[in-house]
């Protein structure tokens, strides 16, 4: 029995939703290891169709963060406006 190598993989353009959504929350504070690719994959969610306001999307998350929502929320707005995004 034999293991093979793991497929490579070609990372998404600087410019794609999934890198933007997943950037946006890459350096926020988790208590849980896996909390941010959840809110990354909400704020890919969100990038793609904005139905509710971001603070809803942080909320439904159901993230455990070390800073509080509004410091997160202002650091998503902040990272997401850096890179073109209009609010």
């Amino acid at each position: 029995m034999t293991t093979k190598a793991p497929s490579a993989v070609k990372p998404a353009p600087a410019e794609s939703l999934e890198r933007i959504a997943y950037g946006c929350v890459a350096g926020l504070p988790a208590t849980e290891p896996h909390d941010l690719d959840r809110l990354g994959y909400y704020m890919y969610i969100w990038l793609g169709n904005r139905l509710d306001p971001l603070d809803v999307v942080l909320r439904n998350a159901g993230v455990k963060l070390q800073i509080s929502d509004q410091e997160a929320l202002e650091r998503i707005r902040q990272y997401l406006t850096a890179h073109g995004v209009k609010l």
